[in-house]
């Protein structure tokens, strides 16, 4: 059971890393955040949602 919360984890981060890449921040930036999640997947996720630079690509 703890795989499955796993495998979500893991697509929002990487759902997360994409957004931030699409995003117009420096890349400085960019590479921060992008630290942050891949050495904090969970936290470092929450604190993307809602500090974070959002993506200009809306669904």
């Amino acid at each position: 059971m703890g795989w499955i919360f796993s495998v979500i984890i893991f697509v929002l981060d990487v759902w997360a890393i994409a957004q931030i890449i699409n995003t117009n921040a420096s890349n400085k930036s960019k590479i921060l955040w992008i630290l942050l999640i891949v050495i904090l997947p969970v936290v470092g996720l929450i604190i993307w949602y809602f500090a974070g630079p959002k993506s200009n690509v809306r669904l």
